[in-house]
Parts: C-alpha cells; sequence; structure tokens
C-alpha cells in the first residue's frame, strides 16, 4: 500500500501548483492522475492548439447532455486526460479575472478571497515578460514558476482590431491583467521560448524533483474511517488498490470530476446517493449543482487582402510551420495566434467589463474548420456571467462511466439580450476605419440577419462553449446549506479532505479559467500549510462614467 501525507487527485492546473508547494514546503505527495505524458508536438507547439483538445489520448471527450434551450444540441466539454490536464490542451490564454470578481466571491460568503487576498497569489506564481508592449509591472510577478508572455503582433489585422476599437470609443489597456482591464489591448499567454507552458512545466516537474510522486490510474473513490478522508482508492492495470492519506486527501481533478467523485465517495445530496446505492457520508445539496461557463459567438469578415494566417492553411503551409517551429521553435506556431483582446461593458450601468473578446486573424473554427471564404478574421465574443446554471450528476455508481453534464445553456432571457448586444457591438467596432483596408463582407452571421429573430435563430444554431466549467463545489461559510467547501477549501461535513480548483469558484470569473485555477491550487496549498501571504489593497481602474455610459 502507497502512503504520503498528502494525496493530490488530478495533474491539472491547480493540482500541479498543489503538489510543488507541498512537495517545497518538505511534505510527502503523490498525485493521482488517470493522464499520461504530456510530451509531443501537438501540445507543445502552441499553434496546433486546436489538435490536443479533439484527440481521446488527451481528452476525456465530454460532452453536455442535449440543451433544452438550443434547439438539443449537444455542446462538447473538452477536459485534459494527460499531464497538465487543460493547461496541457487549452488556448494558453492567461485571464487572471477582474478585481470585482474576487469581491463578489467575499461578499457572497468566500472569506479571505476578496481581490486584495488573491492579488498576492497572482504575483506569486507569475514570471511575466512584457514582449516590449508595456504593462504595468508593479501589478505584476516576475520570478514565479508560470511564465506568460505575448506574442509578436506583427499581423496588421491584430492591431487593426485595437485601433478599431479606438475609434469605437473604447479605451486602450496596456495590460488587462494589470490595474485596468477594460479597453483593447495585447492578449497575455501561457507561452515561453516558443512552446506551451503548462502547469506540467511550470509546477509537476519540479514538484517531482521535490520527490513528489505521480502514480497513474483512475480515482474510483475517497476511502472515509469515521467520517474522516484517509486516502483514495483508484484502479490501475485492471486492479484495485488503496493509496493511503496520513494527513489529507486533495481533489484536484476540476470543474466535471471533482464532484463526480464526491458523488462517487458519498459527498452530496442524499436523495441522489441513495438510488445510486452509494451510502451517504456527508449530506451536501450544493454538490454538483452551480455549474457555470462560458459561452461564445464567432463574428467572421472575408478579407480583401491576403494578409490572414489562411496562406499557411494548406499542406505545404502547415508544413512550412511545423518545420520551422520544430527546428527553431519560432514562427506562426510559437504562438497560439490569440495577440490582441479586448473587454468591453455591454451597456451604462454596468460597473466592470462583461464582454470578453478574442481576436485571431483567421476565419476558423476550434475543431480546425475554415470558412469557405478564404482568407478572413472573426472575434470570439460572449458575455462573461450568465445567470444560467446547471449540474453535475451521477450515470452510475461506477468511475469509468462519465457524470450527466447538462450546463442549462440560455435558459434566461438576458443571456439571449446580452448575445444580440454581443453581435451588434462586434459589428460596429468591424465597422470602424482601421478594417476598411481589410474588410470585404461578413461571413457569418452574415448581412441578412438583423431581426432580433434573426439573430436569436443565429445563436441557437452557432453558440459554442468557450470551454469554462466551473462552480460544482462552491466555496461559501460552514452554515451555508449550498456551499460544499469551507473557505480554506475543507469539505464541509467531512474531516481530512479538501477541493481545490475551478471547482470551488461561488462564481465564474471575468475571462479564461486557466489562471484563477492556479491561483486557487496556490493559496489553498498555504491554508493546506497553515500560512497565508499578507493581502494587496491596490486599488482596480474603475471607468469613472460607468454608470451613465457604455464606453
Amino acid at each position: 500500500m502507497k502512503k504520503a501525507d498528502y494525496i493530490v487527485v488530478g495533474a491539472g492546473s491547480a493540482g500541479c501548483a498543489m503538489a510543488y508547494r507541498l512537495a517545497e514546503a518538505g511534505k510527502s505527495v503523490i498525485v493521482v492522475e488517470h493522464g499520461g505524458s504530456d510530451w509531443g508536438p501537438f501540445i507543445n507547439m502552441p499553434g496546433a492548439l486546436s489538435y490536443p483538445m479533439s484527440m481521446k489520448q488527451y481528452d476525456w471527450g465530454y460532452q453536455s447532455e442535449p440543451e433544452p434551450h438550443l434547439g438539443g444540441r449537444r455542446l462538447a466539454c473538452p477536459r485534459g486526460k494527460v499531464l497538465g490536464g487543460s493547461s496541457s490542451i487549452n488556448g494558453m490564454i492567461y485571464v487572471r479575472g477582474h478585481a470585482r470578481d474576487f469581491d463578489h466571491w467575499r461578499d457572497q460568503g468566500a472569506d479571505g478571497w476578496g481581490f486584495a487576498d488573491v492579488l498576492p497569489y497572482y504575483k506569486r506564481l507569475e514570471n511575466w515578460h512584457d514582449g516590449g508592449h508595456g504593462g504595468d509591472p508593479a501589478w505584476r510577478g516576475s520570478d514565479g514558476p508560470l511564465h506568460v508572455t505575448r506574442g509578436p503582433r506583427d499581423n496588421p489585422l491584430v492591431k487593426a482590431f485595437v485601433e478599431a476599437g479606438l475609434q469605437a470609443g473604447y479605451p486602450a489597456t496596456g495590460d488587462y491583467n494589470g490595474q485596468q482591464q477594460e479597453g483593447f489591448g495585447p492578449f497575455d499567454m501561457t507561452v515561453w521560448k516558443g512552446e506551451r507552458w503548462s502547469a506540467a512545466k511550470a509546477y509537476l516537474r519540479p514538484a517531482r524533483k521535490l520527490g513528489a510522486e505521480v502514480v497513474r490510474g483512475l480515482a474510483q473513490r475517497v476511502v472515509f474511517k469515521g467520517g474522516r478522508a484517509v486516502g483514495v482508492e483508484i484502479e490501475r492495470h485492471g486492479k484495485r488498490e488503496v493509496i493511503e492519506a496520513g494527513k489529507e486527501v486533495i481533489l484536484c481533478a476540476g470543474a466535471i470530476n471533482s464532484p463526480q467523485l464526491l458523488l462517487l465517495s458519498g459527498v452530496g445530496p442524499a436523495s441522489e446517493l441513495a438510488p445510486m446505492g452509494i451510502d451517504v457520508v456527508a449530506d451536501r445539496a450544493g454538490v454538483g449543482k452551480n455549474l457555470q461557463d462560458h459561452l461564445e459567438l464567432y463574428i467572421q469578415m472575408a478579407a480583401s487582402q491576403p494578409v490572414s494566417l489562411f496562406k499557411y492553411w494548406n499542406l505545404l503551409g502547415k508544413a512550412y510551420v511545423g518545420a520551422r517551429w520544430l527546428l527553431l521553435r519560432d514562427g506562426p506556431g510559437a504562438s497560439n495566434q490569440f495577440e490582441s483582446s479586448a473587454f468591453i461593458r455591454s451597456r451604462a450601468g454596468v460597473d466592470y467589463p462583461d464582454i470578453q473578446y478574442h481576436f485571431l486573424p483567421l476565419a476558423v473554427r476550434y475543431d480546425g474548420s475554415v470558412a469557405a471564404e478564404g482568407h478572413g478574421f472573426q472575434a470570439h465574443v460572449g458575455p462573461m456571467r450568465s445567470p444560467a446554471r446547471g449540474e453535475i450528476t451521477l450515470k452510475s455508481a461506477q468511475a469509468k462511466d462519465a457524470p450527466r453534464i447538462f450546463f442549462n445553456y440560455m435558459s434566461h432571457e438576458q443571456d439571449w439580450i446580452d448575445f444580440r448586444r454581443c453581435i451588434r457591438l462586434t459589428r460596429e467596432i468591424f465597422a470602424q476605419e482601421a478594417f476598411a483596408p481589410y474588410r470585404r463582407h461578413e461571413i457569418q452571421p452574415g448581412a441578412a440577419a438583423r431581426t432580433d429573430d434573426e439573430l436569436d435563430d443565429f445563436i441557437r444554431e452557432e453558440v459554442e462553449s468557450a470551454y469554462h466549467p466551473c462552480g460544482t463545489c462552491r466555496m461559501g461559510r460552514q452554515d451555508d446549506p449550498k456551499a460544499v467547501v469551507n473557505s480554506v477549501g475543507e469539505v464541509i461535513g467531512t474531516r481530512g479532505l479538501r477541493v481545490a480548483d475551478s471547482s470551488i469558484f461561488p462564481r465564474i470569473t471575468n475571462g479564461n479559467l486557466n489562471a484563477p485555477s492556479i491561483m486557487v491550487g496556490e493559496k489553498v496549498s498555504d491554508h493546506v500549510l497553515g500560512r497565508r501571504l499578507p493581502a494587496d489593497n491596490s486599488a482596480p481602474w474603475i471607468n469613472p462614467a460607468w454608470e451613465s455610459r457604455q464606453r
């Protein structure tokens, strides 16, 4: 029987950070991970990002249940099944979230998780390089494990997007991860020296050098003794075994698998566990509930000049990109190509951005299929704070069976209002003078889609997940019946068990979730070790005219 002080389930964004900080403190750590090696060009070449998230070798291959408000469509929900977890298959975009997000967490019962509390952990985890594009060095970290860089931004379309935003009346921001998120400016990415810099590279490799052990196997359940977590039962090589935890079990399996494992272990709504034949250890109504995600649309334009990345979208072009990356670690393959971004407010009266843009100098889908138009460009756009909530429930009492994932997308009228506004604001940006040399016509939604009903039809048929599930083991106060973990990550109603990943988010943050997931691993590791970083009371920029103006 293997044994360690701490068992960390999941070698993903938060789990790798957790393992490293515990090992760094001299603790014995075993990391349980079902996925395999993160070696290989499809993972490590940033420009190949569309491949690993659709490969069974690296992705759990989850899909949502049929979504009733999207015509019964089942949306893809990629989750990393590999060392580094989803940080090894994601788009490498680095967004902390807005300061107000974390103040909302605090105000909703996540004591000690306000922006002043989490900012020091963001600084601790970062090794930020501005790439000559400016920024807020005082707000950033310079010696952490996670390299954060910026692309070369040498495509004229990338620059045109920012210029168009300014022409439309929005502010510029040199660093949306610094004091001012609102505005148009450069994107940060987790890329270093031309390679994806995943949580496995940043944290797990150093953790293993410090003695942390990785055990490949599928976690079946947390083993309890008298209400205390004492180990994890896993299956590997076709056999079951128990890994014993001397101090704690820490679930870092993500927003889908952490609640699934709690339910399989008897922690969750008793009314759901009893029909599955699962003995109840702790009756927690919130396990698997509060599921949230970001949805997005691709607003695509055909280009009038051959300036997009489409010139590489053929056999010879891909061979050139791949060869250059393999030999020199530079060229188009060394960037995720999301090099310009924007965070804006949808209307007056919204105090901080609730719409995010990813700009791409190519008209393409995540599955790699390109528009028939040839050269083009697109903006990925979506609201950041949908009121929709879904749930994770068990299909069976077997860990090998995927859970039922129901997001309940677009279930509020506000969702439709927000997406219509996203489309119309994007069209206004693309109509600016900065795009005049490159703009030919709109590919999608297309000029014919103008009325609310026509836009709703497009949204219903084309909206996609941005792959940001969270919230299913919500953090809150001990006396909150819907909370799953308290403010130090301990699972309420149990002992010796914590959760530390995006599942504990009370509400989804503003932007991509990799950065806040790593931050959670960093911060909860300090709670495990009985320490904390001093608060940083730096004040974020809030648009002074937010109450009366949209821009």
